[in-house]
């Protein structure tokens, strides 16, 4: 029933219907234009200065929080030292290159076959353009960057519910939602369903923008022609010569194109974290903790597994088994203490902290997450498919396949994602062998790749459940415990201060473990000069 009053609609309603008419993808983007969608909060490195000498501070943890944290408070002056549980500094920012050898809690054991100069990142695997903090430093420490390819439109699209099972081009499933969904706009301004909606101006602006954006033709349809096909690809590509004349494509069902779900995908790349301009290190995530490392290395002490942690009005206590020498007991002291260890191992130690912060560690439970490695003995997706970079996605457990974003063109073997799980999918293939996991994902992507076994070479799975050092992938908040717990976890408590990815926003993001570090740094420094 038409709205009794004229009068325009708020911003909030003019977003829902956008949302009803076009989808989430369209949703996001108007909520961009109108200026809800904003970047992280970096304002550049902190100016600490004035630290009282000989104040020493101890950090727990070499990942990227402890590291900076460590940087920046020696940079202030301060006496720092790190301790770091694993035999490598560098945290969840890690990649696995052949020869390496992954350990998991059971006793699974692999040992990474790939080919020299090939590797897989099982942590953090791209970095979005708004993430200033994190490119400030890689730019300061001389870590350098490439291009992350995340949307490719000639990759697949697959459903085993839609389409017959068969993988779709990204680039024809988008040009026929985003056409199916214009034509309908197009006709509902055409019969003056939205006349409540809008003034004449804006219809007619509508009118317009739906032709051009959805590819309709000069009836306002989306139907086979050049105009679709310039769009989704021709069935005959343009070509040269005396039959050089292309054939236009025919467009899926709209009904299996509106029914598929794939369109979710389409608004996966809408979402402001996965925006272009994405970047990577060259060679691997880990040279951003090989950068990080070069600045304080001399500060780290590897192979210490803290066990307790305890403070008073004078200072911090840390005991630990120092690891390189059987396990021996040892403590030190400080000042003050920045603990980055992530909340699932953290909730298991002697912690002498208040009440409420106790509460706070307790209450974050941590994701599992597997990321499955797959090494082929060529690339094939660029030699048979034409695909260069970019995501294929699939309702398989799996999830997703991603290309490589470097080494094109070249010959020889070469290493993709084949697999990234979250949430169920994940505690599955964390339950599963080593070798269960490689045939889970080589069966499941062959609905993607027909060529996975001829070309498969070999491959290993990481899963972070398994991980004895962290238990899991990142920090999963609720509304309701950030509501309750999170200011109380970020605050300084006597002479103890958390960061990581866990004291942000930014969760699961190597973004998160800046802006937290530099953030718990700034207070401590405030706490140690008497100002907080």
């Amino acid at each position: 029933m038409p709205h009794a009053h004229s009068l325009p609609p708020t911003r909030r309603q003019l977003l829902t219907r956008i949302g009803t008419l076009a989808g989430s993808a369209a949703l996001y983007q108007a909520m961009t234009t109108l200026g809800h969608a904003a970047g992280t909060d970096f304002k550049g490195a902190p100016n600490l200065k004035g630290a009282k000498k000989g104040t020493k501070v101890l950090v727990l943890g070499a990942g990227l929080a402890g590291m900076l944290s460590a940087y920046e408070l020696r940079k202030a002056g301060y006496d720092v030292q790190i301790l770091e549980f694993q035999t490598r500094s560098g945290g969840r920012n890690i990649s696995l290159r052949g020869g390496d050898t992954v350990k998991e809690l059971g006793g699974a054991t692999q040992k990474v076959g790939f080919a020299a100069g090939n590797y897989i990142n099982p942590g953090p695997w791209r970095i979005p353009y708004h993430h200033q903090g994190l490119l400030h430093y890689c730019q300061e420490f001389g870590v350098e960057l490439e291009p992350f390819v995340e949307l490719n439109h000639n990759s697949w699209l697959h459903s085993s519910g839609a389409f017959g099972g068969k993988a779709v081009r990204y680039r024809e499933f988008a040009s026929d939602f985003t056409g199916f969904t214009a034509e309908l706009l197009s006709k509902a301004i055409d019969q003056h369903k939205l006349d409540d909606f809008a003034t004449p101006d804006e219809r007619a602006h509508l009118q317009s923008a739906m032709k051009s954006w959805g590819a309709l033709d000069k009836n306002g349809a989306y139907t086979k022609g050049d105009i679709s096909s310039l769009r989704r690809g021709f069935e005959r590509p343009q070509g040269g010569g005396i039959d050089g004349a292309p054939i236009p494509s025919s467009p899926f069902a709209r009904e299996e194109v509106l029914k598929s779900g794939l369109w979710t995908w389409m608004a996966f790349h809408e979402r402001l974290d996965m925006q272009t301009t994405m970047f990577q290190p060259v060679g691997g995530m880990d040279q951003i903790g090989k950068g990080f490392t070069r600045q304080v290395k001399d500060l780290i002490t590897l192979n210490c597994k803290v066990t307790a942690l305890h403070q008073s009005e004078q200072g911090v206590t840390v005991t630990y088994n120092d690891m390189a020498n059987g396990g021996a007991v040892r403590q030190t002291q400080a000042d003050y203490c920045v603990c980055t260890i992530p909340l699932s191992v953290l909730s298991q130690l002697d912690v002498q902290v208040s009440d409420g912060m106790k509460a706070a560690i307790q209450a974050v439970p941590y994701a599992s997450s597997v990321k499955m490695g797959l090494e082929f003995k060529r690339r094939f997706w660029e030699e048979d498919d034409q695909i260069y970079g970019g995501i294929s996605f699939t309702d398989q457990q799996i999830s997703q396949i991603s290309y490589p974003s470097h080494g094109y063109f070249s010959k020889g073997p070469a290493v993709l994602l084949g697999g990234y799980m979250f949430g169920p999918s994940a505690y599955d293939f964390a339950g599963m062998t080593p070798q269960e996991r490689l045939e889970r994902a080589l069966a499941q992507g062959m609905a993607i790749h027909p060529q996975y076994r001829k070309e498969f070479s070999n491959g290993v799975s990481f899963a972070w459940s398994r991980v004895p050092w962290t238990l899991g992938c990142c920090a999963m908040w609720t509304e309701e415990s950030r509501k309750t717990h999170y200011k109380t976890l970020c605050g300084v408590d006597n002479r103890v201060v958390l960061a990581g990815e866990h004291a942000s926003y930014i969760g699961c993001w190597q973004e998160g473990a800046i802006l937290s570090a530099l953030d718990a740094v700034t207070r401590l420094h405030k706490r140690a000069l008497g100002a907080a």
